[in-house]
């Protein structure tokens, strides 16, 4: 195995973490986004009302994309198992 070998695999790795993770955190960002312009309108200061709403989206977030992210890991898997086997 050569250096650019291990760094590409690295790459593609943090890449694909990154591109799984985007759709929970984005949801949970929304919803924060959100929850806080609310608390900024209405004046309310309680902290933790911004719990349940962001748990709920990241969970559907992940019901939604769950086809999808198995997909991608999958196929990432595949692809280092057959790049590793071709090596």
């Amino acid at each position: 195995m050569t250096i650019e070998f291990v760094v590409d695999i690295c790459r593609k790795g943090v890449q694909t973490t990154l591109l799984v993770a985007a759709p929970m955190l984005l949801a949970g960002m929304l919803i924060g986004l959100i929850v806080s312009i609310f608390q900024a309108a209405t004046q309310i200061n309680e902290q933790t009302l911004t719990f349940i709403p962001k748990i709920v989206a990241v969970f559907l977030a992940l019901l939604i994309m769950a086809p999808w992210i198995i997909h991608t890991v999958t196929s990432f898997a595949t692809g280092i198992f057959s790049a590793i086997a071709n090596f």
